[in-house]
């Protein structure tokens, strides 16, 4: 149980648990595994809201009643897991658009093609980072314009998801 706890202190931020303080029941590499299976399963069963039959089908394997044991580390620390992966994920971009404007053009022909009759899109961005306004520009043809389409959408789904979660957790 201690183990399975200095493991979410890791997922947490805090310091991951050390080969050494366990003795000699794993090799190294077995040590790696493990911390990262146990790790990629707290992220995850906590990321997805796995309900708690998923999480212990998933260990049904293992056997010897570690399934409880990570269940019951789970239900202790699920929100300061939830806290951590949400905070991990502001920190991954603190960038924010301020205001965008777009073109359409028709490629008539390039260097390599003499009819190409391509339309392209120009995006133009204002991404403020770290307080300072930064222009970005993208040239994105329609294939790469519909898989830019789908994942803004995808995003606004999951961002729709979170705030009703906060809603109704409320």
């Amino acid at each position: 149980m201690r183990l399975l706890h200095r493991v979410v202190d890791g997922v947490c931020g805090r310091e991951s648990p050390r080969m050494a303080d366990y003795g000699d029941m794993w090799t190294l590499v077995e040590w790696m595994e493990l911390l990262d299976s146990l790790s990629s399963l707290f992220r995850l069963a906590v990321g997805k809201n796995t309900p708690d039959e998923e999480v212990l089908a998933s260990l049904a394997d293992v056997g010897g009643g570690y399934g409880e044991a990570v269940l019951t580390v789970l239900r202790a620390r699920r929100e300061e897991i939830r806290q951590a992966l949400v905070e991990r994920t502001n920190n991954v971009s603190s960038s924010t658009l301020q205001d965008f404007d777009w073109h359409i053009k028709l490629a008539l022909s390039s260097d390599k093609i003499s009819s190409l009759q391509t339309p392209l899109l120009n995006l133009s961005l204002d991404v403020k980072e770290n307080g300072a306004l930064k222009p970005v520009s993208v040239e994105m043809n329609r294939e790469e314009l519909q898989t830019l389409i789908s994942s803004m959408e995808a995003a606004n789904k999951v961002n729709l998801q979170g705030h009703m979660h906060t809603y109704y957790d409320n």
